[in-house]
């Protein structure tokens, strides 16, 4: 079976109820968890989106915690499967500020973290690259939101 685009769907979603519409989004939360993820997101947590980065910081914290340091691989693994639920995470909100904020406190994480990211090439370069992102993604925002991250920035 082939999906139709999103315009096809957006059309055809004007004809159900409100009753069919709910039902559909029930549906849809069954069958993935990232769908029952944003589903949660835009039902409990857009309304707050202070408190969803506190809530993300705080499984950021829980994740650093429990990496395995034993070797670089075992932290490469770590840290990469980190940023991937991050940058979920950031997928949810759709909002740049959000953005800069989680992406920003990943990298303050993986600065801070023991055995230090600066002995292996791979974190280091992964490191280098989110920072620039997130220098990108700064240049996007209000006047002194820019100012702000900037000065930020200047201590990563």
């Amino acid at each position: 079976m082939k999906a139709v685009s999103v315009v096809t769907i957006r059309k055809e979603l004007k004809h159900k109820s409100n009753e069919e519409l709910a039902e559909l989004c029930l549906r849809l939360s069954r069958f993935k968890k990232e769908n029952k993820e944003l589903l949660t997101y835009l039902l409990f947590e857009a309304d707050s989106e202070q408190g969803y980065i506190e809530t993300v910081k705080a499984e950021i914290d829980e994740q650093f915690e429990i990496i395995n340091t034993n070797s670089y691989f075992y932290i490469k693994k770590s840290v990469r499967k980190i940023l991937r639920n991050t940058k979920k995470y950031i997928r949810y909100s759709l909002n740049k500020e959000t953005e800069v904020e989680l992406l920003l406190y990943f990298c303050k994480k993986l600065k801070e973290m023991k055995p230090s990211m600066r002995r292996n090439t791979t974190l280091t370069n992964l490191y280098d690259r989110n920072i620039e992102a997130i220098t990108k993604k700064v240049l996007k925002l209000h006047e002194d939101l820019q100012y702000d991250y900037q000065n930020i920035l200047q201590d990563y």
